[in-house]
């Protein structure tokens, strides 16, 4: 695309800012993940053990947080390296609660 200023001739291009995210994803696939609470709440379930095989969006706990259960899962393919909570504890906003790697 060429854009005119007065009498000033310039070359844009445009780009999907989601084409982009896409590719920064795909090459922040390596190396361990940590799987964080997003909120404060409880741990109701921890769905898998350490050493564990996963799939990424694979169930790995489950928090308690305002009377809702939600899952987290897992951020990528890969082993359960760690799990760093128990049923019944009681997680901070930001906790590293997992692993994987």
């Amino acid at each position: 695309m060429h854009l005119w200023v007065g009498s000033a001739r310039f070359a844009a291009e445009v780009r999907d800012p989601r084409s982009l995210r896409g590719r920064v994803r795909a090459a922040d696939d390596r190396g361990p993940k940590k799987l964080t609470a997003s909120m404060p709440g409880k741990i109701v379930r921890v769905l898998v053990s350490q050493g564990s095989e996963v799939e990424a969006g694979a169930g790995v706990l489950v928090v308690e947080a305002m009377k809702m259960q939600n899952e987290l899962k897992s951020p990528k393919k890969g082993t359960i390296q760690k799990i760093l909570v128990s049923e019944g504890a009681a997680v901070n906003a930001g906790d590293v609660l997992a692993i994987v790697e």
